[in-house]
C-alpha cells in the first residue's frame, strides 16, 4: 500500500469521521464494535463517495454525478442539504436500495501513518457510537466485537477476526478508491466533464434546483476518435462511463423517495 492515495484528506476530515485513531492494543485494546446495524451517522449526507466497482449496483437506485475539483463520483441520496432520503428515523437504509461501500466501512478508515509516510494503517472514528468499552457491553445489553483478543496494554493481543475483516474490506476499498481516481483522471484528460444542473419537481409542485456537480458530456464522448475511445477502454473507464449515464434515469428514483417520506411525515404528524 506504500504510495497509495488515501480518502483522508490534510486540510479536512473525510465525510463521516471526526476523531480517527490508528488502532492498536495499547490504547484500543478494550473496546470494540457493537453489532448492531445503525446508519443513523448519515442521516444528513445527501451525496455520498462511490467507487467503480459498485456503480453497476448503485446505479438502481441514485442518480451517479461528480463535484469538487477532484470531480468525485457520489450518488445523490437527497434533494435537499443534509437529507438523506434512504435513512429513517431509526437508521436503518432503505430496502432494497443499495448500501455503499463507503457508509458499510464506518467506522474504520484507511490513513497514512504518520510515523512512515506513505505507509497506510487501519483507523477508528473514536466519535462513534458504535466503539464502546467491552466492559460496558454487558450493561448495554448489546452484542459487541473486540477490537482485539486479550487485555490492551500487554502488547502481545492479536487482533480479532472482526478486525481482520474490517482491515479487509478497508484494503480493498482503497485499491478501488485508486482505480477510480485513475479512471476519472483518463476521462478528465479527454476533457469529458461539463457542469451541470438539475430541477426537480417535487409531488406537490415543490421545484428544487441541484447545482455544483459535473456530468459526463454524452454528445462529446459520441464524437470521440477511435483512439480516445480506445484510451477510455484500456482504462477500464468505459464501464464507469455507462453506469454514470444509465444512472440519470434514477433521478426519478429520488423523487419518488422524497414523496414516500412527505408521506411518512404526514402519517406521523
Amino acid at each position: 500500500m506504500a504510495g497509495a492515495k488515501t480518502d483522508v484528506a490534510s486540510d479536512a476530515m473525510p465525510l463521516f469521521y471526526s476523531t480517527p485513531e490508528a488502532l492498536n492494543p495499547v490504547r484500543h485494546g478494550s473496546l470494540g464494535l457493537t453489532a448492531r446495524s445503525d446508519f443513523g451517522f448519515a442521516r444528513s449526507a445527501h451525496a455520498i463517495p462511490v467507487v467503480a466497482s459498485e456503480m453497476p449496483a448503485a446505479m438502481r437506485s441514485y442518480p451517479i454525478v461528480f463535484i469538487g475539483a477532484a470531480k468525485a463520483p457520489v450518488i445523490i441520496t437527497g434533494v435537499r442539504q443534509d437529507e438523506n432520503l434512504f435513512v429513517d428515523a431509526d437508521g436503518k437504509w432503505t430496502g432494497p436500495h443499495y448500501i455503499p461501500a463507503y457508509v458499510r466501512r464506518y467506522p474504520f478508515i484507511m490513513a497514512e501513518d504518520p510515523k512512515s509516510p506513505g505507509r497506510l494503517t487501519l483507523c477508528i472514528d473514536r466519535a462513534s457510537d458504535r466503539v464502546v468499552d467491552q466492559l460496558l457491553a454487558p450493561f448495554r445489553d448489546e452484542k459487541m466485537l473486540p477490537f482485539f483478543n486479550g487485555t490492551g496494554g500487554t502488547g502481545g493481543t492479536e487482533p480479532t477476526e472482526a478486525t481482520r475483516q474490517a482491515l479487509a474490506f478497508c484494503n480493498q476499498f482503497q485499491i478501488d478508491f485508486n482505480a477510480t481516481r485513475a479512471m476519472i483522471e483518463r476521462i478528465d484528460a479527454h476533457g469529458l466533464f461539463a457542469p451541470r444542473q438539475s430541477k426537480v419537481t417535487l409531488e406537490g409542485g415543490e421545484v428544487l434546483n441541484l447545482t455544483d456537480f459535473q456530468v459526463i458530456d454524452e454528445p462529446a464522448f459520441n464524437k470521440l476518435s477511435d483512439e480516445a475511445f480506445l484510451d477510455l477502454r484500456k482504462s477500464g473507464a468505459l464501464g464507469l462511463l455507462y453506469c454514470h449515464l444509465a444512472s440519470t434515469n434514477s433521478w426519478t428514483s429520488l423523487v419518488h423517495q422524497a414523496s414516500l417520506r412527505k408521506a411518512d411525515g404526514a402519517k406521523s404528524g
